[in-house]
C-alpha cells in the first residue's frame, strides 16, 4: 500500500468518524426516546460507514423543513385559522381555570387544543364501510363539483379506480372546475408520470410531497404524508384509510378485497380537512390557492366534529398524544382497529392501565398483511397482553385497513392513523372525531361485525410457535421505530 493512499484512507475515515460524531450530537440533541437513542450512538461508533448514511435518510425525527415553512407560511394561513375559530359554527373553548367547562369533557378539551381547531357543529358525519361505498361517494361529490377539488393521498395507481378519477377530473377541468392534486411520491413511487402529466395538460395543479425543492427536503425522506383527503368546494370533505387503488375492491390481482372505512362530512368541519390540506399545498408548492372560507357553512346536521391533523412538525408529539389520552380517558370500552400494531412502551402500558381499571380493551389487526414485519413484530406483544387483559383480535376475511377508535359511547374517531411509530412520529396524518351518539352507534355495529370475523388471539399463538419464529419475532421488534 503507498503512503499516498495510506493517507487517504486515514483522511476518509477521519472524515467519516467526524460526520458520525455530529450525528451524535443530533442524537443527543434532539432524542425522544432513550433505547432509540442508545441504538443509534452504538451504531454511528461502531459501524459508521452503515449507519451514518442511514441516519442522514431515516434518523431524523422532526421535519425542520416544513417548521420552517408552517412559521413563514403560518403568517398567511393564520387569519384562516382565526376565522375558523371565529365562525358561528365554531363551539368556543374555555380557559383551563374556567369552572364552566362547556359541553365537553376534559379528553375533548385537550383534543381540541392539540388538534389547533375548534369542534364545530351543524355537520353530518356518514361512514363509509367498505372501498365500494367510498368511491361511489367519491365520485358522486367530484361530479357535484362546481368551483374546485382538492386533493391529498398517499398511494394513488393507474388502475381502475386511478383512471375513473383522472376521467372524472379531466371532465370537471373542461367545465371549469379547478383541480389541486397532492400525493406521496413514496406511497406512489410505481405510479407512472403520465398519470399527472396528462391531468397537467387539462389544467390540473399537481404537487409531490416530497420532491419539488430538492434543497428544503434533502435527508427529509423518512417523512411520508399518509393523508387520505378530498374536498369539493369546502362544504364537502372525505377522509379516512382508503387511497386511490383497485385493491379496495378486491379487482387487484384477483386479491381479497381490503377492509377498510372512510368518512364523509358535510358542514363547517370541511373546512377544517381544508385547513390541514392548504398548510400541506403551501409546504410542497410555496403557494397558497384562493379557496372558499365561508364564515358558516348552512347546517348539514347535528354533529359537533373535530378534525385533528398530526405531522412531525407540530410542537406536540401529536399522534402519539392523541392515543394516550383516548386510552387514558376511556371508562368502559376503547376499541381500537389498526393494521399495523406495533406500540410502544407508554401506548403499551396505558392500555393495560385501561384494564386495571376494568375498561374493555379490544385492538383489531389484520392476520393477512402487506407488511409481513409488522405482523411478525404484533406477534411479540401477545404474551404481555393476554396476562395484561388486552385483547387482540385477528381479522381473517381479507386484509383489514381500517384506523378507527371507540371510546366508551363518548366519541368515535375515523382516520388514516395506526398504533405504530411512524404514525406517532414521522407520518402526516388526520383524524375525523364525532361525539354525535348516531355517529358512534355506527361505528360500534361496524365493529361487531368486524369482530365477528375475527379470532382472539392468546399467548399460546406466539408460545408454541417455532423458537426461530419467536425470535424472529422480537428480532423485528427491536426495529419498531424505523417499520
Amino acid at each position: 500500500m503507498t503512503k499516498d493512499l495510506s493517507s487517504l484512507i486515514a483522511l476518509g475515515l477521519f472524515l467519516l468518524y467526524a460526520v458520525a460524531f455530529v450525528c451524535v450530537y443530533r442524537v443527543l440533541l434532539t432524542y425522544r426516546t432513550a433505547p432509540g437513542a442508545i441504538a443509534w450512538i452504538m451504531g454511528l461508533l461502531g459501524a459508521p460507514y452503515v449507519t451514518v448514511p442511514l441516519f442522514l435518510f431515516f434518523g431524523r425525527n422532526r421535519f425542520s423543513g416544513y417548521v420552517r415553512a408552517r412559521r413563514m407560511g403560518d403568517q398567511s394561513l393564520q387569519p384562516l385559522f382565526d376565522r375558523f375559530e371565529s365562525q358561528n359554527s365554531a363551539i368556543p373553548l374555555p380557559s383551563y381555570d374556567a369552572s364552566d367547562q362547556g359541553p365537553f369533557s376534559d379528553d375533548l378539551l385537550v383534543l381540541s387544543r392539540l388538534a389547533r381547531q375548534p369542534f364545530t357543529t351543524g355537520n353530518q358525519c356518514t361512514v363509509l364501510r367498505d372501498g365500494e361505498a367510498t368511491f361511489q361517494a367519491l365520485f358522486e361529490a367530484m361530479e357535484s363539483a362546481a368551483r374546485y377539488i382538492l386533493l391529498e393521498f398517499y398511494i394513488v395507481r393507474s388502475d381502475r379506480v386511478g383512471q375513473r378519477i383522472k376521467s372524472i377530473l379531466q371532465r370537471k377541468l373542461a367545465e371549469g372546475v379547478e383541480v389541486w392534486f397532492l400525493y406521496d411520491d413514496i406511497g406512489s413511487f410505481s405510479l407512472s408520470r403520465n398519470y399527472f402529466s396528462e391531468l397537467v395538460k387539462a389544467g390540473a395543479r399537481v404537487a409531490s410531497f416530497g420532491n419539488g425543492n430538492v434543497r428544503r427536503r434533502r435527508f427529509q425522506i423518512n417523512f411520508r404524508n399518509h393523508r387520505k383527503l378530498l374536498i369539493c368546494d369546502g362544504n364537502i370533505g372525505f377522509v379516512g384509510g382508503i387511497n386511490l387503488g383497485d385493491e379496495y375492491l378486491g379487482t387487484a390481482m384477483g386479491q381479497e378485497p381490503w377492509r377498510d372505512t372512510h368518512c364523509r362530512i358535510q358542514g363547517p368541519a370541511v373546512l377544517g380537512l381544508q385547513l390541514a390540506w392548504l398548510e400541506d399545498w403551501n409546504w410542497a408548492s410555496d403557494e397558497l390557492p384562493e379557496l372558499d372560507w365561508p364564515m358558516a357553512a348552512p347546517p348539514a346536521g347535528e354533529q359537533d366534529v373535530l378534525i385533528l391533523p398530526a405531522n412531525p412538525a407540530d410542537s406536540h408529539e401529536t399522534g402519539t398524544l392523541f392515543f394516550l389520552n383516548c386510552i387514558n380517558n376511556a371508562r368502559e370500552r376503547i376499541w381500537i382497529a389498526s393494521p399495523y400494531f406495533v406500540p410502544d412502551l407508554q401506548i403499551l402500558n396505558a392500555l393495560e392501565l385501561a384494564c386495571l381499571r376494568g375498561v374493555d380493551v379490544r385492538i383489531l389487526i389484520p392476520e393477512k398483511s402487506d407488511n409481513q414485519m409488522i405482523r411478525l413484530a404484533a406477534y411479540s406483544y401477545l404474551v404481555q397482553a393476554s396476562r395484561a387483559g388486552i385483547g387482540i383480535y385477528q381479522y381473517q376475511q381479507g386484509f383489514m385497513h381500517q384506523k378507527v377508535v371507540l371510546v366508551d359511547i363518548r366519541y368515535a374517531a375515523i382516520g388514516t392513523a395506526n398504533l405504530d411509530n411512524r404514525s406517532m412520529r414521522l407520518n402526516f396524518e388526520i383524524t375525523a372525531l364525532s361525539t354525535a351518539a348516531a355517529f358512534v352507534t355506527d361505528i360500534e355495529n361496524m365493529l361487531l361485525e368486524d369482530l365477528k370475523a375475527c379470532r382472539l388471539m392468546t399467548a399460546r399463538d406466539y408460545r408454541d410457535r417455532s423458537l426461530a419464529f419467536r425470535i424472529g419475532c422480537r428480532a423485528v421488534r427491536l426495529l419498531a421505530p424505523l417499520l
